[in-house]
């Protein structure tokens, strides 16, 4: 981690190695902010991205089928009217999880979305995800996409009643007591709490920090289903213990279900999705060579990132401003994968 400052793979980073629920390390290097000096901690809170998707919009899903609300094969017609007789009509819950949805990969909404007032900016987003033409058949096959779980997101806010961070809140991160795991309404929040920086971002001309980097989410508000999560590397051990905990058959905290818990890990084990989680690559995976088939992890945009390996319970995360001040530096994607064999090779 120091050589990797020293080398610009990034200006700072909060390394977290966990086995057994045990934290074997957690110590950050380097700089928060390379601007002010502001060196990083093991309480800064990061941007997290794409870990959005797994860490908030997909437990989301998870509590919405516990109570019945949701099933994996409800399609979107029966969920969202406003796609009645639309070629989206038979997407179902699983292809947006598995990525499989055909809906694109990615669209700079935001660049439209500048001209409309904020408080109906959603409401826009909404119709303009009815608009987007499918790339590929439903199912025809896996293209990662954000689209996919900004279209989850409204399906969240239909069926649960509330907005997307309101409901994690309220139904796993408030009964789990994770305070320091949030979404930041741009719209109205001031938090007061030590932020990594990311960008120097060319559209707002600011340097981004303590608001989402994701140009899409910041444009309604903060809080969408593929972006706006912040937490500290702590607070996101916490959730993954819940989740080995579940996987394991403990109904301890009991906000989640066991057996829905097992069937989205367990998704897709030949594949490189588990519904709503990544797995490790067939080839060159940045989660490196020594975490099994049966890993589940995430990565993000912001330079974050979390490996989990269910059968050993080894837990790592990797939060850096690896984009601080420019998303130009793609450095981790070598450093990833070495980091975790090193670690993996040393825990016994």
């Amino acid at each position: 981690m120091r050589a990797a400052v020293a080398d610009g793979v990034f200006p700072g980073g909060v390394l977290l190695v966990a086995k057994h629920r045990q934290v074997m390390f957690h110590e950050a290097f380097g700089y928060a902010n390379i601007y002010q000096k502001r060196p990083m901690n093991t309480e800064t809170i990061f941007d997290l991205a794409s870990l959005t998707k797994p860490l908030a919009t997909t437990p989301a899903v998870m509590k919405l089928m516990a109570t019945s609300a949701l099933g994996l094969q409800d399609r979107l017609e029966s969920l969202l009217p406003e796609l009645k007789a639309t070629p989206k009509s038979d997407i179902t819950i699983e292809h947006l999880l598995a990525h499989r949805s055909g809906m694109p990969a990615y669209r700079p909404f935001y660049q439209r979305l500048q001209s409309t007032a904020p408080k109906e900016r959603r409401e826009r987003l909404n119709r303009m995800l009815c608009e987007t033409p499918l790339t590929y058949p439903v199912g025809g096959k896996t293209v990662y996409s954000d689209l996919g779980f900004m279209m989850l997101r409204w399906v969240i806010e239909r069926i649960g009643g509330k907005r997307l961070d309101h409901f994690v809140q309220a139904e796993i991160f408030g009964p789990i007591g994770l305070t320091n795991l949030f979404f930041i309404d741009s719209n109205k929040q001031v938090i007061e709490k030590k932020f990594a920086a990311t960008e120097v971002c060319a559209w707002r001309n600011t340097l981004v920090e303590g608001v989402v980097h994701d140009e899409n989410a910041f444009a309604v508000g903060g809080v969408d289903g593929h972006a706006g999560l912040f937490g500290s590397a702590a607070q996101l051990h916490e959730l993954l213990c819940e989740f080995l905990a579940l996987y394991h058959g403990d109904t301890a905290c009991g906000v989640l279900s066991p057996a829905i818990v097992r069937r989205f890990l367990n998704y897709g084990r030949k594949t490189e999705r588990a519904l709503g989680f990544d797995r490790p690559s067939l080839q060159g995976s940045s989660s490196g060579s020594h975490f099994s088939r049966n890993s589940v992890g995430h990565l993000g945009f912001t330079g974050v990132s979390f490996w989990m390996d269910p059968d050993r319970s080894v837990i790592i995360i990797l939060l850096t401003n690896r984009i601080h001040p420019t998303r130009h530096n793609e450095k981790i994607k070598a450093f990833r994968p070495v980091l975790h064999d090193e670690i993996m090779s040393r825990l016994k």
